[in-house]
C-alpha cells in the first residue's frame, strides 16, 4: 500500500448487505457503490461484531468486541475499555481527524481535529439554514416512523446531502496535509422517509417479495413475536406500512449511493483519490420487511448480522468478484494501522485484512470463521417479565412510540460462529440454533438462502 496514505472509512447506519445489484437483489439500488467494489476488494461474509449500533462502532474503532471493549448497548459508551482507537493511533501519527456525520461511539468532539455530529433527528446546532432547520424538525416529528408521502423538503437538506459537504469543505482546508476521517451517514436507519425522486424510484406494488413473511414470526421465538407486538402497539399501522417502509428503505439507499458517488467525485477532482484508502461499511442491518418486521432487536439473524465492505485504493488488487474470506468490523482498525505503517494498538482483537487486499498469501484457516456477540446479560424474558410494562413502549401525550432494542429483545446473552455454509448460535444456557445455508442470491424465485427459517436443529 501506498505511504501514509489517506483513509476515508464511510459508514451507514442499518444497512442490509444483500440488497444490491451485485449481491444479485433484482433492482438496481446502488450502482455506484457496485462498481467501486468491482474497482477494490468487497466482502460478501463481512459480519458486524455485535446488531446493535453504539457497541458495534465501538468495536470498529477500537478492534474488539464487545465482551472486551465493555459496551454491549447503545448505552455506557464512557465505560469503553481499550489502549488506543482508530483516532489515537492516527492523530499520534501526523493525520488531521475528523468525525462528520453519526457519532454514537465513544469519541468525544475534543478528540478530533474536527467534529461535526448529525443524528437521526438532524444536527444539533444552530449552524443551520431555516429550510434545514425545518426539515430537522420535521425528522423529529416523525418519532421513527414510515413517512407515507414524499419528504416534503428538497434534496439538499437531506442529511447526507449536508454530512458530504461539510466534509468537502474540511479536507480543502487541510492544505494537503493526510487525513484520517469518518464520515458517517445516519441513514437508512428509520424514520423511513425519502425525497423524490427517490421515493418513487421502487414503488411498493414493484418490489420483490420478502424471502421470509410474517407467517414465519410464530416459530421464531418470544423475542421476535414481541417485537412486533411493541411496533403495533405504538403504531397501528406497522403491518400496513411495512411495502412502504421497504420502499422507502431503498431509495434511500440509493440517495446515498448518489452522494458517496458525489464525495468520490470531488475527491477526484481535488487530484486525492490516487492516494486515499476508502472503506465502505454498516454497522449492522434491518429486517426490511422480512418476518414481518422492521429495524431490528431480535437475535442474530443473517439480515441483521451480515454488512457491506468493501475497499478501495492504492495497493488495492482489484477483483468484480466477492472475496470469501470471513471478515469482521474488528478488522478495520488493525488494517488501517498496517496501510498507514503504524503498529496495532494492545488488545486489539482484529486481524489486519491487508494481504487479502494486495493480494497477497494469508492463512486461509485464520478466515475460515467469523465470530460475535448479541445481548445484555441476564436470563432472557419470557412472556411473564412483560406482561404489565411493556419495555421499550412510550406513550407521549401525542404520540407513542417503541425501541426494539429494549430489555426483552436484549435480555440474556448469545454467540454466533459462522463457517462456510454453517453458522451455530448459542446462547448462556448453552442452548443452540444450527444452521446451513449459502450466501445470500437472490434470484427470480426469490429464495429463502440465508434466511435463518431453516436451522438443521433448532435450540438443540
Amino acid at each position: 500500500m501506498a505511504d501514509h496514505p489517506n483513509i476515508i472509512v464511510i459508514m451507514t447506519d442499518q444497512q442490509r448487505a444483500d440488497l444490491s445489484a451485485r449481491e444479485g437483489f433484482p433492482l438496481d439500488t446502488t450502482p455506484f457503490l457496485d462498481s467501486l467494489a468491482r474497482q477494490g476488494i468487497w466482502f460478501n461474509r463481512a459480519y458486524t461484531s455485535v446488531p446493535v449500533c453504539a457497541p458495534a462502532r465501538v468495536s470498529m474503532l477500537t478492534g474488539r468486541f464487545p465482551t472486551a471493549h465493555r459496551v454491549r448497548e447503545n448505552y455506557g459508551l464512557d465505560q469503553a475499555v481499550y489502549e488506543q482507537d482508530l483516532f489515537d493511533v492516527m492523530r499520534a501519527h501526523g493525520y488531521a481527524t475528523a468525525l462528520v456525520g453519526k457519532n454514537h461511539s465513544h469519541v468525544l468532539p475534543e478528540r478530533v481535529d474536527f467534529y461535526s455530529e448529525y443524528w437521526h433527528d438532524g444536527i444539533r446546532c444552530e449552524a443551520r439554514s431555516p429550510q434545514e432547520k425545518a426539515f430537522d424538525e420535521w425528522l423529529v416529528a416523525l418519532h421513527h416512523r414510515v413517512s407515507l408521502e414524499p419528504t416534503p423538503f428538497p434534496l439538499e437538506t437531506q442529511l447526507p446531502c449536508r454530512i458530504v459537504g461539510q466534509a468537502q469543505e474540511w479536507i480543502r482546508s487541510l492544505g494537503g496535509r493526510p487525513f484520517c476521517l469518518w464520515l458517517s451517514f445516519p441513514e437508512p436507519h428509520n424514520p423511513y422517509q425519502a425525497p423524490e425522486p427517490y421515493y418513487s424510484l421502487f414503488p411498493p406494488e414493484k418490489l420483490p417479495p420478502v424471502q421470509v413473511g410474517e407467517e414465519a414470526l410464530p416459530g421464531k421465538g418470544f423475542k421476535w413475536q414481541y417485537l412486533r407486538q411493541i411496533g403495533e402497539a405504538a403504531h397501528p399501522e406497522y403491518g400496513d406500512s411495512i411495502s412502504r417502509a421497504r420502499s422507502n428503505y431503498l431509495g434511500m439507499l440509493r440517495l446515498l449511493d448518489d452522494q458517496v458517488r458525489r464525495f468520490v467525485q470531488f475527491l477526484e477532482a481535488e487530484g486525492l483519490r490516487e492516494n486515499t484508502l476508502l472503506v465502505f461499511v454498516s454497522d449492522h442491518g434491518d429486517f426490511v420487511g422480512e418476518y414481518g418486521l422492521m429495524r431490528k432487536g431480535a437475535e442474530m439473524p443473517e439480515v441483521l448480522m451480515r454488512v457491506p465492505l468493501l475497499f478501495a485504493g492504492p495497493g488495492i488488487r482489484a477483483n468484480a468478484a466477492p472475496h470469501n474470506a470471513h471478515v469482521s468490523l474488528v478488522d478495520l482498525l488493525p488494517t488501517l494501522c498496517e496501510a498507514a505503517g503504524v503498529q496495532s494498538p494492545l488488545g486489539v482483537q482484529g486481524r489486519s485484512l491487508a494481504p487479502l487486499l494486495m493480494g497477497n498469501d494469508y492463512p486461509d484457516e485464520e478466515f475460515a470463521s467469523v465470530y460475535a456477540e448479541q445481548g445484555i446479560g441476564g436470563l432472557h424474558y419470557t412472556p411473564d417479565d412483560v406482561a404489565v410494562t411493556r419495555p421499550g413502549l412510550y406513550e407521549g401525550e401525542t404520540y407513542r412510540a417503541f425501541d426494539e432494542l429494549n430489555a426483552c429483545t436484549q435480555s440474556g446473552s448469545m454467540r454466533m460462529v459462522r463457517r462456510g455454509d454453517w453458522k451455530l448460535v448459542l446462547d448462556m444456557q448453552g442452548r443452540g440454533q444450527l444452521y446451513n445455508s449459502p450466501p445470500t442470491r437472490w434470484s427470480s424465485k426469490t429464495c429463502s438462502a440465508m434466511s435463518d427459517t431453516s436451522p438443521s436443529k433448532a435450540r438443540c
